[in-house]
């Protein structure tokens, strides 16, 4: 559970709010450090409320230490028990961090004017955007069982093999170590698909000479981890050796400038030039990576028209990529650590073209 006191300083201190409910998921896990509960109301002062549903409040009666825990009944509406309680608190400004359009418009009818409501949820992603040390054990953890993964993909691809087939060695690879949920939807992309970015996963049978596209991502203990690697299912042609070449150059560009204070822009545009260097500048086709975190897209987004700096403490994707139409696509990604003087690879698989 992280402390509020640094969320309290940032809303309250900095940008004068007095009350601040927190609705999204991946935030509430942030400051509660586990899963089911459905909102937290944060005052300047005074005892925190954490609500949850019937389901999931005795789990966080015992795990919810230092919130007062409140639960939702069936026929309960949220946005009335908060609307209520911000009231009872003397609330004047009440901050959401994100809320959907109808919440919106119950909770402003039931707070009657009375406090002025807002959206507002950079507080919480600066906080977010900067890991602490607890937050990286478990991404290096998340990126160690990550690269077992990629490395259970490159002893499975061969031709004859179905994807799905290569998908399931990955997946049960990661569960045996540790694995939560994977991080988004297992890519073992082959052959032409592997020329769309999100190529997916199906019962395609991998050719002699097929590029095979694996993104792929582990969990540990709700935080993510994001890799690419891509094979060639037997020989690759000096077409494929070369394109793959480009793609590893361009990575290696652009984690070479990566450390703190760096300009996100200039780190976007090291791999793209090393790209259209070698003639395939319209085949990148997407930004250089995202943060990654409690979820496996957040911010910093790295671009070429982003205004920001990297800070020591973020943790970002490196995923250049050349995509073929009709012909198929290469994409190498690390997940990496934003150091003072350099970048920490967190995921450190297999890099090599050819499984034979």
């Amino acid at each position: 559970m992280k402390n509020l006191n640094a969320l309290k300083k940032l809303a309250f201190t900095e940008n004068g709010f007095d009350g601040y409910l927190i609705l999204n998921e991946a935030n509430l896990t942030y400051f509660i450090g586990f899963q089911g509960p459905v909102a937290l109301l944060v005052p300047t002062n005074g005892e925190c409320t954490l609500y949850v549903e019937g389901k999931n409040y005795e789990q966080a009666k015992a795990e919810g230490k230092g919130f007062n825990v409140e639960k939702v009944k069936s026929d309960e509406n949220l946005m009335d028990k908060v609307a209520q309680l911000a009231k009872d608190s003397k609330i004047k400004q009440l901050t959401v961090d994100a809320i959907g359009v109808p919440d919106w418009q119950l909770l402003t009818r039931r707070l009657d004017r009375e406090i002025v409501l807002e959206v507002n949820n950079a507080p919480i992603e600066a906080l977010r955007r900067v890991k602490d040390a607890q937050e990286l054990e478990l991404m290096r953890k998340a990126g160690e069982i990550t690269s077992a993964g990629m490395k259970a993909a490159s002893e499975a691809i061969r031709p004859g093999i179905r994807e799905f087939e290569i998908a399931a060695e990955i997946e049960y690879t990661m569960r045996k170590l540790g694995s939560g949920p994977t991080a988004f939807e297992t890519i073992v992309a082959s052959g032409p698909s592997s020329a769309f970015p999100h190529g997916g996963c199906s019962d395609r049978i991998l050719r002699e000479g097929d590029f095979v596209m694996v993104d792929i991502g582990a969990t540990y203990k709700y935080y993510c981890s994001d890799m690419t690697r891509t094979f060639v299912a037997g020989k690759p042609s000096a077409k494929q050796q070369i394109i793959w070449e480009v793609v590893k150059d361009a990575q290696e560009s652009a984690s070479k400038i990566i450390r703190e204070s760096v300009p996100i822009a200039d780190v976007d545009i090291a791999a793209r030039q090393v790209i259209e260097a070698a003639g395939f500048g319209y085949d990148f086709v997407h930004r250089l990576g995202h943060g990654v975190g409690l979820e496996v897209h957040e911010p910093p987004s790295l671009n070429q028209l982003t205004k920001d700096v990297l800070l020591a403490g973020n943790v970002i994707t490196i995923e250049p990529g050349i995509y073929l139409p009709g012909f198929g696509g290469v994409r190498i990604e690390d997940t990496v650590l934003v150091q003072k003087n350099c970048a920490e690879k967190l995921t450190k698989g297999p890099y090599s073209l050819s499984t034979q």
